[in-house]
């Protein structure tokens, strides 16, 4: 099979967006379904009976970093890549079963979510070093999975093929699972990944509706009846008095 994925963005903006990234993963990123509920997770009759887990290390990245404001201080890519073009083939396969496009937006590889994610794992920073492992680990334990139950790696399966694998790790009850507690985490960061990289790119921000700092004619009209109902149930589960105390004072 031939190469899935053709890069969409220069090194100089995948490290733009960096900065970015990390506020959307450290708020949380968008809300996931499967993030948070624990349903009945799909089982495949074609599970091997023992987990596995690739154990792959990795030599730490070093090298110089770009500072404070990668806009201005990044004119080349300061460190090496990680991902190889199978993997990010790989990444931009598992990004669009994520991420797919519908009529608000572009798939997750159409916004180069796949150069985000490895312009971050590829990063010399704590938290991208520990990302780094574990994405390639979980990549690797994909394509060991394929090769156990259909005896090709991921890439090359059929659609249903996919669903079929990430299905048993695409829920956090998954943790709980002797042969699928690693790959289900793997999986669990990789769609926080996937969101922080999608949120973060001009797409994303147009369809989460953002529109920045921008100057209010006449007086403030205060925050909408949709975002007071949220803070009045906020403060209610945290045993706050009523907002519209605060509001009247």
């Amino acid at each position: 099979m031939g190469k899935i994925y053709q890069a969409k963005m220069s090194r100089r903006d995948s490290i733009k967006r960096l900065g970015s990234m990390t506020a959307v993963i450290m708020v949380g990123g968008v809300s996931v379904a499967c993030d948070t509920a624990k349903p009945e997770a799909p089982r495949s009759a074609s599970i091997p009976s023992t987990g596995h887990w690739p154990g792959i290390e990795l030599e730490p990245i070093t090298g110089p970093t770009y500072g404070t404001d990668p806009i201005v201080s990044a004119p080349t890519a300061p460190w090496p890549l990680t991902l190889s073009e199978e993997q990010k083939d790989q990444v931009a396969l598992l990004s669009d079963l994520i991420c797919p496009a519908d009529q608000r937006g572009l798939s997750a590889s159409a916004v180069g979510v796949p150069d985000v994610i490895d312009e971050w794992v590829s990063a010399p920073y704590a938290s991208q070093r520990r990302d780094r492992e574990q994405i390639v680990n979980g990549l690797q334990w994909l394509n060991d999975e394929a090769r156990l139950r259909f005896g090709s790696h991921f890439i090359g399966l059929t659609e249903e093929r996919h669903a079929a694998i990430v299905d048993d790790i695409a829920y956090r009850s998954q943790y709980e699972v002797a042969q699928f507690a690693l790959p289900a985490r793997f999986f669990s960061r990789f769609r926080r990944l996937v969101f922080g990289a999608y949120f973060s790119s001009p797409e994303g921000i147009e369809d989460i509706g953002y529109i920045g700092n921008f100057p209010i004619i006449g007086d403030y009209p205060g925050p909408t009846s949709e975002a007071m109902e949220h803070i009045r149930q906020v403060a209610s589960a945290q045993g706050l008095p009523p907002i519209t105390e605060y509001v009247n004072q």
